[in-house]
């Protein structure tokens, strides 16, 4: 799927960094190209989908954003659901809106995004019944 989501953090409707190291245990069965050094993966689920992951860190800050494009129905569904719910991220699509874990987790949000926030299982079944549903 040529689509572009984020996974972000919020606290208090900030963006703060995610833990590289986290990324890396979640990710690292999938990656057959790049890494965390080179701010970009390229991963592969089981079933054989794919997704691009750009994770650059920028100095002192952090990482600020994990950007998945190019990912694949199925197993890549779960594998991106789990890494954010992992990270404690939000999914936010290219189109807007966000996807989160936890009811309590909405009030973090920005206040643009609280309201259209839909909470799902960090499973494969329900990030694709959103994307479906686009």
């Amino acid at each position: 799927m040529s689509y572009s989501i984020f996974l972000l953090r919020f606290v208090d409707g900030e963006v703060v960094p995610l833990d590289a190291e986290r990324l890396r245990q979640v990710t690292e069965p999938y990656v057959v190209v790049g890494g965390l050094e080179e701010g970009f993966s390229q991963l592969r689920a089981e079933d054989g989908g794919e997704a691009d992951l750009y994770h650059a860190s920028h100095g002192e800050g952090g990482m600020p954003c994990v950007t998945a494009t190019h990912f694949a129905r199925g197993a890549m569904s779960g594998v991106l659901a789990r890494l954010a719910a992992a990270l404690g991220a939000s999914i936010v699509p290219q189109d807007g809106g966000a996807l989160i874990f936890h009811e309590d987790d909405r009030r973090h949000l920005p206040a643009e995004l609280q309201g259209q926030a839909v909470v799902i299982a960090p499973t494969a079944d329900a990030f694709q019944a959103v994307f479906d549903a686009l």
